[in-house]
């Protein structure tokens, strides 16, 4: 796939900057660094998939077009790869990889995926922690560290990853398809998807401290 030319600057944080900088090739490495790499949690996962399924419609952007079938193809190779290069990173760094980061958010998405495979088993965790910002970074490392066996995350993790990476892609594109000029609107609309996917994450926040709070009063003791 060609590689398009370079802006001058390119905000990583913004889904059309990176779309139009590096296009098909930056969804797959995006993709990788933010389902593989514990230093690829802040990256626009949600946003980018959606972004780019709607930049795919001819005549949606003026900015950039890109090509349907080469989005799906870097979509889901860089999130299998990724979440299984995660997996192996855990597996042989232990527990010893997220002690060493500082990063709130990231202590925050390890008690949610620990949590999540506590409370559903391996397979439903892996399929679920797609859906949730942070904890799709961690979860697989985490995977790795805790002994998920090798043979069920890679089942899952490729299935719940193809469900997750395509279906944003097509929501996207079926929205280019359906509505006129929607790049008109695309901010407004990214920022929807963000709230929305952060929400399962913020709720779990609220819960935990929840908890917290009735264990330490006296009536929890």
């Amino acid at each position: 796939m060609p590689l398009p030319v370079l802006n001058e600057a390119v905000n990583v944080l913004d889904a059309t900057s990176l779309l139009s900088s590096f296009g098909a090739v930056g969804i797959a490495v995006i993709m990788f660094a933010e389902t593989g790499l514990l230093i690829g949690f802040f990256l626009p996962g949600d946003s980018l998939l959606f972004t780019a399924g709607l930049l795919s419609v001819s005549g949606a952007s003026d900015v950039v077009h890109l090509s349907l079938w080469q989005v799906l193809v870097a979509s889901v190779a860089g999130a299998l790869l990724g979440a299984q290069t995660g997996y192996v990173i855990g597996r042989r760094g232990g527990p010893a990889l997220l002690a060493r980061t500082r990063s709130k958010k990231i202590h925050q998405g390890t008690e949610r995926a620990a949590e999540l495979l506590e409370r559903y088993g391996h397979a439903k965790a892996v399929v679920l922690a797609r859906f949730v910002p942070v904890v799709r970074t961690v979860l697989n490392p985490l995977a790795g560290a805790l002994g998920v066996p090798a043979r069920t995350f890679a089942l899952w993790q490729i299935a719940g990853g193809t469900v997750w990476s395509v279906g944003l892609v097509l929501a996207g594109y079926g929205l280019g398809s359906s509505i006129p000029h929607v790049d008109t609107y695309l901010l407004p609309i990214v920022a929807v998807i963000i709230v929305v996917s952060l929400a399962p994450l913020a709720l779990e926040v609220v819960r935990s401290r929840r908890r917290a709070s009735a264990a330490d009063s006296p009536e929890g003791m």
